[in-house]
């Protein structure tokens, strides 16, 4: 796949946006559709392009150093401090909000070119079912890029009036400008996009890097969740958790190495030789690059650590801890009180190790089980059915600590939904849902950005933003603004 992948992005470069206008898309010159797909076998290839175009890392960057995933590790060369990330800066003109911007608008813009372009090919006999299933995929790519930007750029997911982003459905001319749609267009065309989708696809599951209805299944799941629909959210989720049985504690461990899929619904796959097989501390490349320059031991020079205040959240005898911290690892006990902490204390991040050979190169999880029996817990809580909201967490903790785990009590939402926040935290830390986590079910569970005194101090952090404060929604970033007229009296409060 990733031959045809790396060879194919080479040309469709010819027919796709660059990054200067997100939404501006057709250009003079480009390839029209009629020449740039011409089989199903073409359609095939432009769907792989789109998936290069799906990439998160990005998000899992943002994710860690703007909360508290991470702390300034001692091989730091000004990353996370520099631009302010780490000092809970943020603006239009902000690395996150454009790069989120542009990469899910690429996406977009990709999957609908597949889409668009396919009613100008009528399949051969006998590739029926693979022509339907490319359009199906393109569908849900780009219903799953427009769901990234309604979580990162909407205030409010439950209010339907509110601003949301740009529902794109066709490729804009050069000179369109388009205005934010409101939350409820959005939400929309996100779920007409996965009801084509839907009937598109074929029940193949047995590759995840490749979408399929269960894909399409968690992805409302969370979009429910996200929106307050606990009764479609959980639904949804017990379906698939049904199909997809929690990792025990060998298989959590090997997932990260790429070696294990059981409890794995969606992941991007990432390659030796693909366009991400390299060095890129801002995203875009080698998920382990986001915390280390070499490899994710303590002589591969981390730049970030794991945050202190995560590191004491984890039960000793977590598979999670032995997975997010290597070995080589220095820790000390005391290092509250110890003036050479940063030295001394160095908990080096190990949950993207490499594969095939290269460190720090490994795929990107984006939907497992584990998720949708949290989102379970979650509608749960929304119930105030605490009994079920225990009996989950315990669920979790046995797979992941070991048996014998005793079921938390819970009494109150607040402390359900607390629990819930605090699992998350450490089973999806490194994966780019702590800032949205806290966004949602913060001040429900009465939780924030919380570091460890001694990770803070280093810039004077200490007092972060709380979870309904501007900062956890982006602005509308300054690429956008100076491309487009309509969107600048539209930018979110507190920009």
């Amino acid at each position: 796949m990733k031959k045809l992948l790396i060879y194919f992005v080479a040309i469709m470069g010819l027919t796709i946006t660059s990054c200067d206008e997100a939404i501006d898309i057709t250009q003079p010159g480009r390839f029209s559709a009629e020449n740039a797909f011409q089989s199903v076998d073409d359609l095939r290839l432009g769907l792989l392009s789109s998936y290069d175009e799906l990439d998160i890392t990005d998000m899992i960057t943002f994710n860690s150093t703007f909360t508290d995933e991470i702390s300034i590790g001692f091989d730091n060369g000004g990353q996370g401090l520099s631009d302010g990330r780490y000092g809970y800066i943020l603006n239009s003109t902000s690395a996150a909000p454009g790069a989120v911007w542009v990469d899910q608008y690429q996406a977009i813009n990709s999957a609908t070119r597949v889409i668009e372009a396919a009613n100008l090919i009528t399949p051969e006999m006998g590739e029926e079912a693979l022509y339907n299933d490319i359009i199906g995929q393109a569908y849900a790519i780009r219903a799953f890029a427009h769901f990234q930007l309604f979580s990162y750029f909407t205030t409010d997911y439950t209010d339907d009036n509110a601003l949301c982003v740009i529902a794109v459905d066709f490729i804009p001319s050069v000179d369109q400008e388009l205005g934010r749609n409101t939350v409820g267009e959005v939400v929309g065309l996100i779920n007409s996009d996965l009801s084509e989708a839907e009937s598109l696809l074929t029940d193949d599951t047995s590759n995840p890097t490749f979408i399929n209805k269960d894909f399409v299944t968690a992805l409302r799941a969370r979009l429910a969740a996200y929106r307050q629909d606990y009764t479609t959210a959980a639904t949804l989720a017990a379906s698939l958790t049904a199909k997809y049985p929690l990792a025990d504690k060998t298989q959590y461990f090997n997932m990260y190495e790429d070696t294990d899929v059981t409890e794995v619904i969606f992941k991007l796959e990432r390659s030796i030789g693909d366009n991400y097989d390299g060095q890129a501390t801002g995203g875009g490349g080698w998920a382990g690059a986001l915390y280390a320059f070499v490899n994710s031991t303590l002589s591969g020079s981390p730049y970030f650590e794991m945050g202190r205040a995560l590191y004491n959240s984890f039960d000793a005898n977590d598979v999670r801890l032995d997975r997010n911290v290597d070995p080589s690892s220095r820790i000390d006990p005391g290092y509250a009180t110890n003036p050479n902490a940063k030295d001394e204390d160095v908990l080096v991040i190990r949950k993207y190790p490499g594969s095939d050979g290269q460190p720090l190169l490994n795929d990107l999880k984006v939907f497992r089980s584990s998720e949708m029996l949290l989102i379970q817990a979650e509608a749960a809580a929304a119930a105030s059915d605490f009994a079920t909201v225990s009996s989950l967490i315990q669920q979790l903790r046995e797979a992941r600590i070991g048996g014998g785990q005793a079921a938390p009590n819970v009494s109150s939402s607040p402390q359900a939904f607390g629990l819930i926040l605090d699992e998350r935290r450490l089973e999806f830390c490194f994966e780019g849902h702590r800032y949205l986590d806290l966004k949602r079910m913060g001040i429900r569970a009465n939780r924030g950005i919380d570091r460890d005194a001694v990770d803070c101090a280093i810039n004077g952090s200490c007092t972060p933003p709380p979870p309904d404060d501007f900062r956890f929604t982006l602005p509308i970033p300054i690429v956008e603004l100076n491309a487009n007229s309509v969107i600048r009296d539209q930018q979110n409060p507190g920009y």
